[in-house]
């Protein structure tokens, strides 16, 4: 039966909630059984086939007394304990680390910091299982490409926002549920007792793709943690190595599309679709659109800066130029396009320059 009741989880604060939930929940059963007992036992004792005659009363001061006094006394000891239980839900105070986690559509971006490493996590159940064409994994809709990772024991402090719409950030097994605001920064917090792998999902209907938006949390010990953490660091590190490389370096049609194809299926087809066909009267096509077969510098626009009032994002801190490039001229040379553009980093890069150089003149 303990799948049909809320989880305990693996935090104290969750343990809380869960004892205070059952508490209720006795509360009310011990109210149940007492009022439809005395309903059932006047129905069957005093019903009119044994000759029982209704007694006629008003304006009992002794009744109205009892019926206020006992369902006060009943609240008052109901909110004694759900006070407690929200105050230390609330108290982010002497945390250990603090993290940033800001919902979009549909992905989460988390921030650590105090260490300055911040990466995107997205969903990583393959597209096939979602379409039916393949048999759906263990953690089917569950599974991320960069879970977040914290370490046990530590008290971890959360401020949530979002960049678009309203977002929540939901980790059963924590007792965590946030709403993610744009404009707005929420707190919240956990402490993980043990090691493992904890799973959750947003909680707040925030477009197309709400159910595909996981959140996969690991609990680590300490030292690794701390090893995860310096590798990120080496990641991250590696990564713009790589990308300032990309700026001076040109690729082939066949690496730019290979590239593009693999860009486009994790950020794009979400929302424009595999096959680049989109969702009519949502989400706009690729495939023989304006945009993907007409001026560049505005398809290069569309994906740097996005587009105000929809859902189309700026993936300019998402992506980095190669990335942006190679996605590009996929849109620009898949299904049909063929318009033999080949879009380099350097392309990229001056694009972004040549904006902020506008920007900076029309601020003087």
């Amino acid at each position: 039966m303990s799948r049909f009741n809320l989880t305990q989880g693996v935090t104290e604060i969750s343990g809380q909630v869960y004892e205070l939930h059952m508490l209720i929940f006795y509360i009310c059963c011990a109210i149940a059984f007492v009022v439809f007992g005395i309903m059932f036992y006047s129905i069957i004792k005093h019903r009119k086939s044994k000759g029982a005659v209704a007694a006629h009363f008003h304006e009992s001061t002794k009744v109205e007394i009892i019926w206020t006094i006992i369902p006060v006394l009943i609240l008052i000891g109901m909110a004694i304990p759900a006070t407690t239980t929200l105050l230390a839900m609330e108290d982010t105070s002497q945390s250990d680390i603090t993290i940033k986690v800001t919902g979009s559509q549909w992905k989460w971006h988390y921030d650590y910091l105090d260490e300055g490493v911040e990466f995107f996590s997205l969903l990583a159940t393959d597209q096939k299982q979602i379409d039916g064409l393949e048999e759906k994994g263990a953690h089917y809709l569950l599974e991320v490409d960069n879970a977040l990772v914290v370490p046990i024991g530590k008290k971890i402090r959360f401020l949530l926002t979002s960049d678009d719409v309203i977002h929540s950030w939901w980790v059963p097994d924590f007792a965590v549920k946030k709403d993610t605001i744009p404009g707005f920064i929420n707190e919240a917090w956990t402490l993980v007792d043990k090691p493992g792998v904890y799973r959750g999902q947003c909680a707040e209907l925030c477009g197309k793709a709400h159910g595909f938006m996981p959140i996969v949390v690991h609990a680590m010990e300490q030292d690794d943690y701390d090893a995860w953490l310096a590798t990120k660091k080496v990641e991250i590190a590696q990564a713009q190595e790589e990308a300032a490389a990309a700026l001076t370096s040109e690729l082939g049609m066949d690496e730019l599309m290979a590239q593009g194809e693999s860009v486009y299926a994790a950020r794009c087809a979400v929302c424009h679709q595999a096959n680049g066909e989109g969702v009519t009267g949502a989400f706009p096509a690729i495939k023989g659109s304006a945009i993907a077969t007409g001026d560049l510098d505005a398809h290069i626009d569309i994906i740097v800066n996005g587009r105000a009032g929809t859902a189309m994002q700026a993936f300019a801190n998402q992506l980095t130029e190669q990335e942006i490039a190679a996605v590009i001229t996929y849109q620009r040379n898949a299904w049909g396009n063929d318009t033999g553009d080949t879009i380099q980093a350097s392309d990229i890069n001056q694009f972004k320059e040549s904006a902020l150089s506008a920007s900076a003149k029309e601020a003087e």
